[in-house]
């Protein structure tokens, strides 16, 4: 230790811009390592080494999610850098890095997050950078997500706040202003949170498993309802058009026209009333892939549209190849 060691305005200032730390942390630093610049910056880095040792246990749900686009739209990333409070995400040296990361990433399109971890920024690498962040600003700070999608169009979307990111790659089948169309659909994704493109996608055994608590959510809401006095809901029979076969749309059919009769409805009446009765159906039971296929999800544009709809609505060749989806603290 050189305490005695005289520093000079102009090395602080010189050890800030290289290391971006505060004015007393470079001061004492230079001090520490008596003048000796790159001894100094060991010390910065091997403070930040401590802070974050001391913080690894917090919780980071703060944070910036930063989307980028290769020239051309043909691929596009997602970064979330994360921190433990939202004084902190909204920093612009925080921001700042948090875009520094992410130009990084578009530049060299890393497989996966590890790969991103590994690659040098300013001559360190992404996860000594963050190690040393955190020893800059007193929380820990991390690269919480990092994903990657391609395709010959990519739309993006960032929520207000910079909290949720999302990537969308599409095939426009020739209709006009795509951009603008597929950026909606980035935005429902962003609302809605579907995980999977289709019910197709879905696992049986999932189905089975979700009918019975689909089911009993319904139920207990119902006794609720009950007891305001309120409407009660449809209590499901299934709960995905991966249930809903041609045997049993054949039969739910014949139900309602069973029904209409009973009711003494004309049967010159009953084409015009069956269609709006089955799509009432489909809709009271489909609730599982309401909540998670992107394609089966009402349209949060057009609530009469489910998004498969929407898309075919915009050109009938157009379709959804991939999507993601990054969030921080939802």
């Amino acid at each position: 230790m050189s305490s005695d060691v005289k520093i000079t305005a102009a090395e602080v200032n010189k050890l800030r811009k290289h290391t971006g730390a505060g004015m007393m942390d470079c001061k004492k630093a230079l001090k520490e390592s008596g003048g000796d610049f790159e001894a100094a910056i060991e010390y910065l880095r091997k403070k930040g080494q401590k802070v974050a040792a001391k913080r690894a246990d917090r919780d980071t749900n703060e944070g910036v999610v930063v989307a980028r686009s290769a020239e051309g739209g043909s691929k596009g990333i997602l970064v979330s850098i994360t921190c433990e409070t939202d004084f902190v995400a909204k920093n612009e040296g925080f921001v700042g890095f948090a875009n520094e990361i992410a130009n990084l990433a578009l530049e060299n399109m890393p497989a996966d997050k590890d790969a991103l971890l590994a690659l040098s920024l300013d001559g360190m690498s992404v996860a000594d950078r963050l190690v040393e962040q955190t020893g800059k600003i007193g929380e820990k700070i991390e690269l919480s997500d990092y994903v990657v999608i391609a395709g010959d169009a990519i739309a993006s979307y960032i929520h207000a706040g910079s909290k949720i990111g999302v990537l969308v790659s599409y095939n426009d089948g020739g209709g006009a202003s795509p951009e603008q169309f597929f950026k909606g659909v980035a935005m429902h994704i962003a609302a809605m949170k579907p995980s999977i493109m289709s019910y197709k996608d879905f696992d049986p055994v999932f189905i089975e498993k979700e009918t019975e608590a689909f089911k009993n959510q319904i139920i207990v809401e119902n006794e609720e309802r009950e007891r305001l006095g309120k409407h009660l809901k449809n209590v499901p029979q299934f709960v995905s058009k991966f249930q809903l076969t041609d045997e049993v749309m054949t039969q739910v059919e014949a139900d309602i026209k069973n029904q209409l009769k009973e009711e003494g409805k004309p049967e010159k009446i009953w084409d015009k009333i069956v269609p709006g009765k089955l799509e009432r159906f489909v809709a009271d039971n489909t609730l599982l892939d309401q909540e998670y296929c992107l394609l089966d999800q009402f349209y949060a544009l057009d609530g009469n549209k489910t998004v498969a709809e929407a898309i075919k609505n915009f050109a009938e060749g157009a379709e959804i190849l991939e999507f993601k989806r990054v969030a921080i603290g939802k």
